[in-house]
């Protein structure tokens, strides 16, 4: 597991051309919590339905004053899930830890040796495996890295078995993301019926105003889609907190 101490004697980050520190950049966020509260489940009698436990914050496109529309959807998503983290992770000593801010992540990958120190500032995206490494860093939890081929069978067996037992076992948010469909969503929970999958998912990529949660559900900014609206063409990634408590 990484430590942060590489990064404590960095108290501001080039930002878009500007210092700015990160306490003063996450004071900034207009987030709401739990936004699938009273989304209505896709099945009217599910042979197996699954969701996130706890609570957590939706992190999306410009919600800190940063606009990082068309590359900070992965940073989003990876915010919602270290949300979850800080709300729910056993964890005392990462217990109310915030989400990172994007700066603190870039300079967490910098810091770990996953990026050059050119990525700090940069516009330059992150997918699962960054995911993965940022949640271990900050909040000392290890996260499953599941890859997905391309098809209707792989995604309507491997990913939805997978995240069946995630939501079972662990209960917190997943990162998705892939190849041709290279936009990264936050999956909170898995419906299976007899003609089919749908998943949670709720999407980093609204930019605007603070929406209330019935709002947010109206426009589909989280809602339940078919897995076979997924593209059946493109690879998926799946990133997975392994939360669970371990047996003593």
């Amino acid at each position: 597991m990484y430590g942060k101490a590489a990064a404590a004697s960095e108290a501001k980050i080039d930002w878009d051309g500007r210092e700015g520190d990160e306490g003063e950049i996450m004071q900034k966020i207009k987030t709401i919590s739990n936004v699938h509260t009273g989304l209505p489940k896709p099945l009217i009698d599910p042979v197996k339905c699954c969701t996130i436990k706890g609570d957590y914050l939706y992190f999306h496109y410009g919600c800190d004053g940063q606009d990082d529309r068309g590359w900070g959807c992965g940073y989003r998503t990876i915010q919602t899930m270290a949300s979850w983290l800080c709300y729910n992770w056993c964890q005392q000593k990462h217990q109310n830890r915030p989400a990172p801010s994007l700066p603190e992540i870039q300079q967490a990958l910098v810091c770990m040796g996953d990026k050059a120190g050119s990525f700090s500032g940069s516009r330059e995206w992150v997918g699962t495996f960054e995911a993965s490494l940022v949640l271990d860093y900050f909040y000392d939890v290890p996260c499953k890295l599941v890859h997905v081929r391309g098809g209707g069978t792989e995604l309507e067996h491997v990913a939805v078995e997978e995240l069946h037992q995630h939501f079972e076992r662990h209960g917190s948010p997943v990162m998705m993301g892939g190849d041709r469909d290279n936009s990264s969503k936050g999956i909170l929970g898995v419906c299976t019926g007899d003609q089919g999958s749908h998943l949670l998912v709720v999407d980093p990529h609204y930019y605007g105003c603070q929406l209330q949660r019935t709002e947010l559900q109206r426009r589909g900014w989280v809602a339940w889609k078919p897995v076979s609206s997924l593209d059946q063409s493109s690879f998926y990634n799946l990133c997975m907190p392994q939360t669970a408590k371990k047996s003593i």
